[in-house]
């Protein structure tokens, strides 16, 4: 699925304090707002929407030939 770019205005401090604590349990500000909204989507979206969703973010699986096709007959 195609990602974008969100921005959020943040007091310097306070994306301080959360850079260093966050850091202290080997995570990033970055991985733990992901965390975040795919929270928030699970909250929100139906689950409907979101099966909806994956199958067209899913890769198409490429066709096989059948057997028949294999063995070289055709119909």
């Amino acid at each position: 699925m195609r990602k974008i770019t969100v921005s959020v205005q943040v007091e310097a401090e306070k994306l301080r304090a959360i850079q260093f604590y966050v850091g202290r349990k080997n995570s990033t500000v970055e991985a733990e707002l992901e965390e975040c909204v795919n929270k928030i989507y699970e909250k929100y979206v139906p689950a409907q929407t979101r099966e909806y969703i994956e199958s067209i973010a899913a890769p198409a699986r490429p066709s096989r030939p059948s057997r028949r096709e294999e063995a070289g007959y055709e119909q």
